[in-house]
């Protein structure tokens, strides 16, 4: 007699994002950037000289978050922030050439991670758990409470 798998979602969901988060931790710490770091590189790396607040949006981050992130990395040499030459309160952000290793360096990360954790999945599996985490931005839209 097979048992029927375990739906505590929330559960699980909860429990593989923090081990998929230290085990993510652990990894970046060898090459100086964290997880956070590497999604405003990817978002630079395919949008070079973004505005902050964009930036901040695509990484689901409000003002606080995005600012601290890009301190923390312009402080590291990975970014330069430069005044927005139409809207002087705006700030747009540049990988600067330290920044272009970390990102190769990141995107060679990524697709270990990616590798790992689609191993043992069909790729029909791995598209219904994407659509899956998909659903949730629109499911839980960001900053709605109810």
């Amino acid at each position: 007699m097979t048992s029927r798998p375990d739906r505590r979602l929330v559960f699980l969901l909860n429990v593989a994002q923090r081990r998929l988060q230290r085990w993510v931790a652990a990894k970046t710490e060898r090459n100086g950037v964290t997880a956070a770091q590497s999604g405003l590189l990817f978002i630079l790396g395919q949008r070079d000289g973004a505005l902050m607040g964009e930036a901040g949006a695509a990484l689901d981050l409000g003002p606080p978050g995005i600012s601290g992130l890009v301190d923390r990395m312009t402080a590291a040499r990975l970014i330069e922030r430069r005044a927005d030459p139409d809207d002087g309160r705006a700030w747009r952000l540049w990988l600067t050439p330290v920044g272009r290793v970390a990102l190769a360096q990141s995107k060679a990360g990524l697709a270990e991670i990616n590798a790992r954790l689609a191993e043992g999945f069909t790729d029909a599996e791995i598209e219904i758990v994407a659509r899956w985490l998909t659903s949730f931005q629109t499911k839980f839209p960001r900053g709605e409470v109810q």
